[in-house]
């Protein structure tokens, strides 16, 4: 079941930048632990970046690490990616992630324990 919303999706040219939102109409994520996956088409759901209920620990995997920042405002009950210096490796749907664990949203995501939303399609080309 969805229970987030993605968007700020789109195209864009090699180097530019995309910030992408996931808020969450019908629960509070002020507790929650937030995470962004990706998936490109023929493989399989990675994990991007991810962060715990308060935004001030953040970790990101090795390909985005220094072009992306995950960011949040409890306040907005909102969640973002601000995605600089687009490659277009980094084509794919962005799918926001939601659950009390770090560690699940990190490396365990559970749709029994979490929340995903319906993904965001980004696509980076000239």
């Amino acid at each position: 079941q969805v229970q987030l919303v993605e968007s700020g999706g789109g195209l864009m040219q090699p180097g530019g930048s995309l910030r992408l939102s996931c808020t969450a109409p019908w629960f509070d994520i002020s507790s929650y632990a937030m995470g962004w996956y990706r998936q490109a088409p023929g493989q399989g759901r990675e994990w991007v970046a991810s962060c715990d209920s308060t935004g001030e620990t953040t970790d990101y995997t090795d390909s985005v690490k220094g072009r992306f920042t995950i960011s949040r405002d409890n306040a907005k009950n909102t969640a973002y990616l601000l995605m600089n210096s687009l490659k277009p490796e980094d084509t794919a749907i962005y799918y926001c992630y939601a659950d009390l664990s770090l560690d699940r949203v990190r490396s365990r995501p559970n749709a029994a324990t979490g929340y995903w939303g319906q993904g965001t399609q980004v696509t980076v080309s000239s």
